[in-house]
């Protein structure tokens, strides 16, 4: 029980430090002072002071099944070394009732002072290393809060341990320092607003879908008529039905959460994640159990315990936690329908121009979808009778989805295959491999061929007919993408199919639109020099989406295909490439948050190297720069329109053309 109230309180005030990602603020501030009693044995002392009408709560709960939060100290290196002696002490306080919590709790105000002390088995023992978890709570919210406390128990300064990079490390370090200068007018485009609400929306659809699936759509009704009913109160019903809604969607807002930590530690550990090829591997075979799943031949579900636990959970407790888990059993037992819509809105989130905010957003929007039914439909129960009736119309939705799900698989087999260039699924190959699912999906829609769940097919309704109509046309759609012809750049599904020069027919170059490009910087550095060009450099990835829709929409217009290929010498360097650099050019890099970074493949050299001089770790990224290092113009990220990114050019172009001074630049909006 004590670890489900950690976890469920962790939770709660997870979501309210992180409404607002970036701030951190912590009303709680922690001093720590030694006490030597003898030779071997210490007093360890703790001391918060919190600010005006916060409270910090005990290490010890007073009711067996209560939620409110507890204080936790642990002494981190303790083995071999030293032995608490007894508890950690605190304040003695009479416990009182917590509106927060509707229990009886121990709590302090102002300032609490925790003691512990330690005994020494190692006598030449000196560091002591605590770690606290709490939280602070007020009237309205409750904080999160994690300190770790490092000292020594000679009351020396406490020196923090130095991480070692040999002298060849800091030297290729070095070199990827550029020294690009002009960044005094550089000017951030703000894209990521709209690629946050394209994620959310996208998220939001994904949500729509599962609505219309066996395991949600039935739950419906039966929910809101339990809420509307039940209370006897159709106000108090109301309310119980928004709050089952709204934590419907802060579950699924929470599954986001770790992402951050992650990314925190590591910028690129997302990048790293989506471009991993045995990963990708796994997403693939995951996906093809997905969608066997949705064809009908075996039931994917979490274990039943688990929904069993939360629903019992959920009728002892009753009140406002009782309907979060009752929300948390329609998550679970919902799993076997989306389940896989979730994984591929994951999998497409942590592509390799993603980043934890955008995983967010999409999970919200899928969350935020599921919820919203539960919540109109109790504001307006008429609206029931406009519902369609569950029937054989559930099980198409799922088999349709299957087909989805297979399409999907590819991709992450195509992920691994690029990076690791393994020439497995060239892009006419994959685009062969849709045409084959799509003619099996339609197939199917006109009554053809069938799966386990499906009933007789008395006839073909609009919606079913209109589907199928739909996909012999994106099928069609697909065919010129076979060929070796201008028609072969399917422009609506860049980003998806393998780029066009990984192909099996023969190809001028091994670049974008056969741009004689270089993926080298050195060699690239001295091909712009030796031709008297100004650079385009182009951090992109083998499996960026938004890398490939640049390349296939926006560079083959003709304006800007011209200057690209004519005026610009265009470096692209793809941070994901998988590919070993030679021992001799492998090293450590020592981050500026203090750890190691094993720059061990080419995508490794070059994501490092754009994070150190641009401050920047998405892709696509174009710098556009002078054979001084110096900026043309501002950077750019992903920009759909073909006439702005055309005048982006033209400018860093003009610029270069003029004296190379950045006083002279003119920057572009």
């Amino acid at each position: 029980m004590a670890i489900l109230k950690r976890f469920f309180f962790a939770l709660l005030t997870i979501v309210v430090t992180t409404i607002t990602f970036g701030q951190n603020y912590n009303p709680a501030s922690w001093e720590h002072t030694v006490e030597k009693i003898s030779e071997t044995d210490y007093k360890v002392i703790l001391t918060v002071t919190l600010e005006e009408g916060y409270s910090i709560y005990s290490q010890y709960a007073i009711e067996e099944d209560g939620f409110a939060p507890q204080t936790y100290f642990e002494f981190k290196n303790q083995k071999g070394n030293y032995t608490l002696v007894g508890n950690t002490t605190e304040p003695d306080t009479k416990p009182k009732f917590d509106k927060l919590f509707g229990e009886n709790v121990k709590k302090f105000n102002d300032q609490a002072i925790f003691t512990q002390q330690i005994s020494l088995i190692n006598p030449d023992f000196n560091k002591v290393v605590i770690s606290a978890e709490y939280q602070t709570c007020n009237d309205e919210r409750c904080i999160l809060g994690d300190d770790t406390f490092k000292f020594n128990l000679d009351g020396t300064p406490v020196e923090e341990d130095l991480i070692d990079i040999d002298e060849r490390s800091q030297k290729l370090s070095e070199e990827l320092k550029l020294n690009v200068t002009g960044w005094d007018k550089y000017k951030k485009q703000d894209i990521e607003e709209k690629s946050n609400l394209s994620i959310f929306i996208l998220g939001f659809l994904g949500g729509l879908i599962a609505l219309l699936t066996p395991c949600v759509f039935p739950m419906i009704p039966l929910t809101v008529s339990f809420f509307t009913k039940s209370s006897g109160d159709s106000k108090k019903g109301l309310f119980n039905s928004v709050l089952y809604g709204f934590f419907i969607f802060l579950i699924y807002f929470l599954l986001s959460l770790p992402f951050h930590v992650l990314d925190s530690l590591d910028s690129g550990i997302l990048n790293n994640i989506s471009t991993n090829s045995t990963l990708n591997v796994i997403f693939f075979a995951i996906f093809l159990v997905f969608a066997f799943s949705f064809f009908g031949y075996f039931e994917l579900t979490l274990p039943q315990s688990w929904s069993a636990k939360m629903d019992d959970k959920a009728n002892k407790i009753g009140g406002v936690i009782g309907i979060f888990f009752m929300a948390l059993t329609l998550a679970i037992v919902s799993f076997s329908c989306t389940g896989p819509i979730l994984g591929g809105l994951l999998g497409s989130s942590l592509a390799s121009d993603a980043s934890a905010t955008q995983l967010t957003m999409g999970m919200s929007g899928f969350g935020l979808a599921l919820a919203l039914p539960f919540t109109l439909f109790a504001m307006f129960p008429k609206w029931l009778n406009s519902l369609p009736k569950s029937g054989g119309w559930l099980n198409t939705v799922k088999v349709v989805l299957g087909f989805i799900e297979l399409a999907l698989a590819l991709k992450f087999l195509s992920n691994a295959d690029l990076v690791e260039h393994w020439g497995l699924l060239k892009r006419e190959i994959f685009i062969g491999l849709w045409i084959i699912i799509g003619i099996g999906l339609i197939l199917y829609l006109f009554g053809k061929i069938k799966f386990p769940h499906d009933g007789p097919l008395q006839k073909i309704g609009k919606a079913r007919m209109t589907t199928g109509i739909l996909v012999v046309a994106f099928v069609i759609y697909l065919i010129p993408g076979l060929t070796n012809t201008k028609y072969a750049n399917l422009k609506l599904l860049s980003g998806f199919p393998p780029p066009m020069f990984y192909s099996i027919y023969e190809k001028a170059s091994e670049c974008p639109l056969d741009l004689n490009c270089s993926k080298d910087w050195e060699e690239g550095l001295a091909k712009a020099k030796a031709e008297n060009k100004p650079i385009l450099l182009d951090f992109t990835g083998w499996a960026c989406v938004n890398c490939r829709k640049m390349e296939e929409q926006v560079w083959s217009t003709s304006e800007v295909y011209d200057i690209l290929s004519e005026k610009y010498v265009v470096i692209s360097l793809y941070v994901d490439d998988k590919k070993e650099l030679p021992k001799d050019e492998q090293f450590d890099y020592l981050r500026i948050n203090g750890t190691v970074k094993n720059i061990e493949t080419i995508g490794d050299k070059w994501g490092t190297l754009q994070t150190i001089n641009f401050q920047n770790n998405s892709q696509p990224y174009y710098v556009l720069l002078n054979h001084d290092l110096e900026l043309l113009n501002t950077t750019n990220a992903y920009e759909p329109n073909s006439d702005a990114y055309y005048e982006w050019l033209k400018i860093g172009l003009d610029n270069f053309e003029k004296k190379k001074s950045v006083s002279n630049f003119k920057f572009g909006n």
